[in-house]
Parts: structure tokens; C-alpha cells; sequence
């Protein structure tokens, strides 16, 4: 039977079965496993995300914006130990949130202290220059939300967008050429270029989500 990484299953300590390499990937997911939290899709989106986005983007504090676990803020984090702190903010925090933090924070003990929890809407959550706005998979709008926020901070940004919502977001007029949800995220890219930021436009693996377009932006 194929491993699916668009699983929705919660990784358990039986699944660590599949990660038995000595890269980081298969270190965190063995972590992961153990704590018997996290949907396997969420494992593989937000290493996709991290990764990409420290490639681009090193240092300043991370925030994650709609973080759901705050796992992509946890990666950022052991990707690049330069940045010294992370903010993990959703209008809701699922309950093990603490606990992924917590099995992380064991196995990496460097990342103690570095890591804040607030619940509070993405509007109310402190931006500033020079940090790393993440954001994976905030619904429709919201990644509207997390860009124009970035955008006034002069903060750096990477979004991978979901539930492209044609009533709520703006698809630039293109819905007529292309899909509707493409037609939406090429607008947001040129609607980032012209706020003076330079663009940089990348796909995770379709196999983890089809909802795989990760923009990212940097002031010029």
C-alpha cells in the first residue's frame, strides 16, 4: 500500500515505521509519530513550506499566521537557528498544539523559550519590519488579510493559499481565461510586485495537496 502524504491520519508511533532515515525530515516526523498529534498532511505541508521558505528568506523573528500546530514556526526555527524567537497565532490553537510544542522542544532543546503561543485573530497580531510572515493554507480571504498586513509592515512573506473563494477574493478579472483560484493567486503576486516587492512563485509536490501554489515576497 502507497504512503499517502495527503493523509489525513494522525501520525502515530506505529507510522514511524516509515521515517527510519537519519535526515532531518525523518528525525522530526519520529518525533512526531511519538506524539501521536499531528494529521500526516500537515507533516508534509509544512516541511514543504519551510523549507522553500528559508531557502529565501533567512534570520528575523517568524510568525505564523493561522498556524494551526505552529509546526512551520518550529521548522523555520530549526532550519535557520539564526532567527531567534517565533510567534504561533490562530484565532483558535487546537489543544495539542502544547503538546506538539512540547515533543519538539525534547527532542531540540535549543527551541525552548523561542517559541510563543497567542490566540488572537491574524489583525491583531504585532508585525514588524524584518520579521518572516508565514501562513499555510489560511481559507480564502485571510491570505488576503496576512499579505496586506505583511505588506504594511515591509515584512518579508510566504502564503500557500486554499479555498479560493471567488465572492471574497480578487481574481483581477482573468476567471475568464483560467481557473478561477489560479486567476486569484496571479492576482495577488502582481498586487505584491506593485507594493514594491519582489515576487517569487513556487509549487509544493500536488501529491501532499492540490492547493499548492507557495508565493512568496521581499521588499525590494
Amino acid at each position: 500500500m502507497t504512503f499517502d502524504p495527503s493523509s489525513r491520519v494522525r501520525l502515530k508511533p506505529t507510522t514511524a515505521r516509515h521515517f527510519t532515515g537519519d535526515t532531518l525530515f525523518d528525525r522530526i516526523a519520529r518525533v512526531l509519530c511519538e506524539a501521536s498529534c499531528l494529521p500526516r498532511k500537515e507533516l508534509y505541508e509544512s516541511w514543504e513550506v519551510a523549507r522553500r521558505t528559508r531557502r529565501r528568506f533567512r534570520g528575523g523573528r517568524v510568525v505564523d499566521l493561522a498556524c494551526g500546530h505552529g509546526l512551520v514556526a518550529h521548522l523555520m526555527l530549526l532550519l535557520d537557528d539564526t532567527s531567534a524567537e517565533a510567534v504561533c497565532a490562530d484565532r483558535r490553537l487546537p489543544p495539542s498544539a502544547t503538546q506538539l510544542s512540547a515533543a519538539m522542544v525534547r527532542a531540540w532543546p535549543r527551541l525552548a523559550d523561542r517559541l510563543t503561543y497567542l490566540e488572537r485573530h491574524v489583525e491583531d497580531v504585532e508585525l514588524r519590519e524584518g520579521d518572516v510572515i508565514v501562513s499555510t493554507h489560511a481559507c480564502g480571504a485571510l491570505t488576503d488579510v496576512v499579505l496586506a498586513r505583511a505588506v504594511a509592515a515591509r515584512a518579508r512573506v510566504a502564503v500557500l493559499p486554499c479555498c479560493h473563494d471567488e465572492d471574497t477574493c480578487d481574481a483581477g478579472a482573468l476567471e475568464g481565461w483560467v481557473d478561477v483560484s489560479l486567476a486569484i493567486d496571479v492576482t495577488r503576486a502582481h498586487r505584491l510586485a506593485a507594493e514594491g516587492y519582489a515576487v517569487h512563485t513556487q509549487q509544493i509536490p500536488a501529491a501532499i495537496t492540490p492547493k499548492n501554489r507557495l508565493l512568496m515576497g521581499e521588499p525590494r
